[in-house]
């Protein structure tokens, strides 16, 4: 049923006087947003809209744009190549799914037609875009590719080029709802689409007259227009502070920047900074607000300047250090034997003496307000230097790269460790997606499927009916039991779970825990469950439902990775150096693998990956055991020698500790 023809194609032959223009998909968007906006405002037109969007995922942007456009006319149209659930309907306004290879699917359509004026949008997309886009694919959503894509096509006011633009687009609607006939024959009639027109003399004029206020749709383009200088305007300023930064200590962050090893960055630092301003000796050593002393590790010297390297230098006492640290600006000394900064303070001046500095310059080193550590200046001999306004803004440049350089180096050397959080995101990420869709799809599919059948069959025999109904009530439990886990975990990780403990007895929530899982086990394996509850337990201090809900989804997990002839333990002992009960849920099932034996408690992990499970769940059950224990101070871990070896299931429950336990224990030894 697909059609190969374009409808641009088709308006250019039909009126030949047309020149197509060249479009941006920002300008299109403008535009589209603004013909909208001009019917949203219209209180009486009830035009005609006809909308085609090349793809779903465009429509669906839009969708709620269309709902409201609906409510101003019932003679509304969107066309979109589907790619989930996009058909033929009449629900809000007519949609029609067109082929993906339909000559429509590179198109971009917007024709909107009143009884006092029109407009139309026809583009077809330029080829060199979509082959640009084709070549890569991995950057295919990106926004930058996405806005640069260009349209040729035509956008108009007149009249007669509206109407011919429905007029095709009406055409290749009844192509796939050919049951529209008599609504389209009703627009046709109405609006004069497809009658013969004249474009000759004062008529052609009246082609662009209109009676409406075109406020909403200037100002919609008003809006796009300010919103691109505003970003144009913003660009351009970073890039002349850039271009201004660069300029100014480029000879030397180009040094900075062959390194990201933090030692290697402050020697060149170091190095290129002393050399370029001619300084005796040039230090550069890490530094924090409230360090009283620091270790000189990077230094540039000059022949014949004594070398500082090495030596620990006191920041408690030094007037120069705090004065640094209180009015977050550098020092500069022109000359030691008068400034009293220095004369005043004994270590200052030993210091001068001892390493001959004449000419004492300090700039801090800060990153986002965060003082890293300090850049020394010592110049040695006479006369005094005289620190240049040109030099001060150079080394507190060159002190801000530093300071970015430095933390770029310690996030360098985190880099392995951020990659594996990214890695875990995105697998977090992955799996919701795969595992909620399952969880969720299939459940709702079967009950959508009950329903159907109980609603469309009345003559259903009634156990039937009875056996429909209660698979609908089943997977209705489990979606509910989805929709749980993932607001209990949201909750404990939140910490919005209030907790309330008290004295337990563990064989009574052992029971109740068994009870939860006790018509699973009838109904769908027969695994043998056994307890090994040590006697004289010491009672425990706990949240008795959360304690349950641990158990109980331990079990659950135990049931589900263990074959029916297999054999699941629940355990219980007194550990009296810890003071707590270690509980243990033991299974001969499948077994994990040494190295997941930590991962497992991840949100959404899936021992067999989320696409190929052959056992239901969200991957929540252990993350949420993981945050109740951790929330009443206990510890969970996993233990398993491997595949098909079994595994078993640790945590610690704190006891109580009071009289009670010490009576028991003298009764227990008479």
């Amino acid at each position: 049923m697909s059609i190969s023809t374009s409808v641009l194609s088709d308006l250019l032959k039909s009126l030949p006087y047309l020149r197509p223009q060249l479009y941006f998909k920002a300008s299109l968007t403008a535009l589209s947003h603004a013909m909208e906006d001009q019917v949203l405002a219209a209180t009486l037109a009830q035009p005609l809209v006809i909308a085609s969007f090349q793809r779903e995922r465009f429509y669906r942007q839009e969708a709620h744009r269309y709902q409201r456009l609906a409510l101003r006319s019932n003679q509304v149209y969107v066309l979109s190549a589907p790619e989930t659930d996009f058909t033929n309907s009449s629900e809000h306004y007519e949609k029609v799914a067109f082929e993906p290879k339909d000559g429509l699917s590179q198109e971009w359509h917007l024709v909107v037609i009143a009884d006092n004026y029109a407009t139309c949008l026809v583009c077809r997309e330029n080829l060199g875009s979509i082959a640009k886009n084709k070549q890569l694919p991995e950057l295919s959503h990106n926004l930058d590719i996405d806005t640069a894509r260009r349209f040729e096509g035509i956008w108009t006011s007149e009249r007669g080029v509206s109407l011919k633009a429905a007029e095709l687009l009406l055409d290749r609607i009844l192509v796939y709802r050919p049951e529209l006939a008599s609504k389209i024959e009703e627009a046709r009639q109405r609006f004069g689409i497809g009658e013969p027109r004249s474009y000759s003399g004062t008529e052609q004029v009246n082609e662009y007259a209109c009676d409406i206020d075109t406020d909403p749709f200037v100002q919609r383009l008003v809006t796009y227009l300010q919103a691109s200088q505003y970003k144009l305007h913003k660009a351009y300023r970073s890039i002349a502070a850039q271009a201004r930064k660069e300029r100014l200590v480029n000879s030397i962050s180009t040094a900075i920047r062959r390194s990201l090893d933090p030692h290697e960055v402050l020697q060149v630092a170091a190095q290129e900074l002393g050399q370029h301003l001619e300084a005796c000796r040039c230090l550069i050593y890490r530094a924090q607000a409230a360090d009283s002393q620091a270790i000189i590790q990077h230094e540039f010297l000059t022949p014949g300047i004594l070398s500082v390297c090495g030596q620990t230098w006191e920041l408690e006492k030094n007037s120069l250090f705090r004065d640094i640290v209180e009015q977050g600006e550098g020092v500069c000394v022109s000359d030691t034997l008068s400034d009293p900064r220095v004369t005043n303070s004994p270590g200052l001046s030993l210091i001068a003496k001892k390493f001959a500095i004449r000419s004492w310059l300090m700039e801090p080193v800060f990153y986002q307000g965060r003082l890293l550590g300090i850049v020394e200046l010592h110049y040695c001999r006479m006369p005094p230097h005289e620190c240049q306004v040109g030099e001060l803004d150079l080394v507190e440049a060159i002190a801000t790269q530093v300071g970015a350089a430095l933390i770029q180096a310690e996030a360098y050397a985190n880099l392995e460790e951020l990659n594996q959080q990214l890695e875990a995101l995105d697998r977090t990420r992955s799996n919701l997606i795969a595992i909620t869709g399952h969880e969720l799809r299939t459940p709702l599919s079967t009950i959508q499927v009950c329903l159907e059948s109980l609603a469309s069959e009345p003559d259903m025999p009634l156990e039937l009916q009875q056996i429909m109904l209660n698979t609908a009530l089943s997977d209705s439990e489990r979606m509910r039991k989805l929709v749980q886990d993932f607001l209990t975990l949201s909750n404990l990780e939140s910490g919005r779970v209030e907790w309330h403990p008290e004295s337990l007895t563990f064989q009574e929530c052992v029971d109740l825990a068994l009870s939860r899982n006790r018509t699973r086990s009838s109904t769908e394996k027969p695994t043998q469950i056994k307890t090994q509850i040590a006697q004289n337990l010491p009672l425990v201090r706990a949240d008795g439902d959360w304690l349950v809900e641990v158990l109980a989804k331990l079990m659950d997990n135990a049931y589900k990775f263990t074959p029916p002839e297999g054999e699941i333990t629940i355990k219980a002992i007194h550990n009296s150096r810890q003071m707590v009960v270690e509980v243990t849920v033991a299974d001969t099932g499948r077994g994990i693998e040494p190295n997941r034996l930590e991962i497992v408690f991840d949100r959404f992990y899936q021992e067999e990956g989320a696409l190929r499970r052959t056992t239901g769940g969200t991957g929540l059950g252990l993350a949420i055991c993981r945050q109740i224990v951790n929330g009443w101070g206990g510890e969970i871990w996993a233990e398993s020698t491997g595949k098909d070896q079994g595994s078993q299931f640790h945590f610690t429950i704190p006891i109580v500790h009071n009289s009670y336990e010490e009576k028991r224990t003298k009764v227990k030894s008479k």
